[in-house]
């Protein structure tokens, strides 16, 4: 009488680890070749810089905005003025 095995086998495991490496290897050679990785690096750098534009000019509207809020308020709320002193001689 012959016992049923279950499971897989050695060699069958060996097989797909060695179908999974050269899986992985043709895939990360595309990625090489396509300029994915390339085109990735330069997006984060751009992104970046874009981001740094951005925050030197929404400074400078800030600045521009704090400026136009001040000469409203002066408008509104003038300084008193002082009248001169009269002199007697």
């Amino acid at each position: 009488m012959l016992k049923e095995e279950k499971g897989i086998t050695l060699v069958a495991l060996i097989i797909t680890i060695i179908v999974l490496i050269i899986l992985a290897a043709v895939t990360i050679m595309s990625f090489r070749e396509s300029g994915i990785i390339n085109t990735a690096v330069n997006g984060t750098i751009n992104y970046a810089k874009a981001q740094e534009d951005e925050k030197i000019k929404m400074d400078q509207l800030d600045d521009d905005l704090q400026a136009i809020l001040q000469r409203i308020n002066s408008i509104q709320n003038p300084a008193p003025s002082v009248a001169p002193t009269p002199t007697n001689p």
